[in-house]
């Protein structure tokens, strides 16, 4: 079984490889420019492990693992214009770096060519792994819009928001999982299963996001603490501390909500605040926890031999633990 750091160093230089050479430059440099910031790659890793544990040999797994890359990568670009992030990787975003028609067109480029190197899949495997893909990325549309209509929201519920992050997050690390597994050979069965593992840690991998922006180091992270505080933002932790505030916790809340002459510490400082007052870290990790062992319990399903999981089992693992 291949190990993360072997499928990443089969993938990277790939990746380097990516260059537009149309005109204008002014559409494919900035496409280039969000690639080279680099990131984890854990989307396409996963898609060539999940393709591993069925078959050794993973290149037919290469090109759409690296779509689906494109593919992130482009949400990412989309998502920091929406939310007028100024940072992505530690490097200016790409709103920020030129504008927003540049943004928004080369996303809509990514996009292309993030369908042009999934419609390099082998001929056997094509038209499932498009129709997945094509699945995908609606819902994950779905889940943004979600995301959007719950800022102007007084109240959303803890299953509303997990089936948005579900949406906007889990579903495309669950079609990695999925479509490596359909390339590599896995039965229907085992296939579905790598799909709900991939749901379960990307739910896992959202809500270490949520308590990253409020308690990350800015340096490792690579974005701005507090981001969603400041954008008022419905989060697994503003979900629970609003569920769980008193009278005058939730009327500060409220306040500082809606003050617009406030400086972002203090208001970052506030909510903090009644977080640590309300346990809302401890109770994040405790979902994590349950959503880890739902992960791993669909793993345990799959009919291959243990020991061929041992890779996957350790990336789950490293996701519960990251600081970026």
């Amino acid at each position: 079984m291949l190990s993360f750091e072997q499928v990443l160093n089969r993938l990277e230089p790939e990746f380097n490889k990516i260059y537009f050479d149309q005109s204008p430059r002014s559409l494919f440099e900035p496409i280039e420019y969000t690639l080279a910031l680099g990131g984890k790659r854990i989307r396409p890793c996963l898609t060539l492990m999940a393709c591993n544990i069925y078959n050794n040999n993973v290149e037919e797994a290469v090109k759409p693992a690296m779509g689906l890359e494109v593919f992130h990568n482009f949400t990412l670009l989309h998502d920091d214009l929406m939310d007028q992030a100024d940072r992505r990787r530690n490097r200016p975003t790409v709103h920020k770096k030129w504008n927003t028609n540049t943004a928004i067109l080369s996303g809509d480029a990514m996009l292309i060519a993030a369908y042009r190197l999934i419609g390099e899949t082998s001929e056997p495997y094509l038209k499932r792994i498009l129709d997945l893909f094509s699945k995908t990325a609606l819902e994950i549309c779905c889940g943004q819009q979600y995301d959007m209509d719950f800022e102007t929201r007084d109240e959303v519920s803890e299953e509303e928001y997990l089936e948005m992050i579900r949406l906007k997050t889990a579903v495309l690390i669950a079609c990695c999982m999925k479509a490596g597994a359909i390339i590599g050979g896995a039965s229907e069965k085992d296939a579905e299963h790598l799909y709900r593992f991939g749901i379960y840690t990307g739910l896992v991998f959202q809500l270490q996001d949520d308590l990253l922006d409020v308690y990350g180091d800015v340096k490792t992270f690579g974005k701005n603490i507090g981001g969603d505080i400041l954008c008022n933002k419905k989060t697994f932790l503003l979900i629970n501390a609003m569920k769980l505030a008193n009278e005058e916790q939730k009327a500060k809340m409220i306040y500082f909500r809606d003050q617009s002459n406030l400086t972002p510490e203090e208001k970052i400082c506030a909510y903090t605040d009644i977080y640590n007052r309300l346990h809302i870290k401890e109770i994040t990790q405790q979902k994590m926890n349950s959503l880890y062992k739902l992960a791993i319990n669909e793993l345990a399903c799959l009919h291959v031999d243990k020991e061929s999981l041992a890779e996957i089992n350790k990336i789950s693992n490293k996701l519960m633990q990251r600081d970026s």
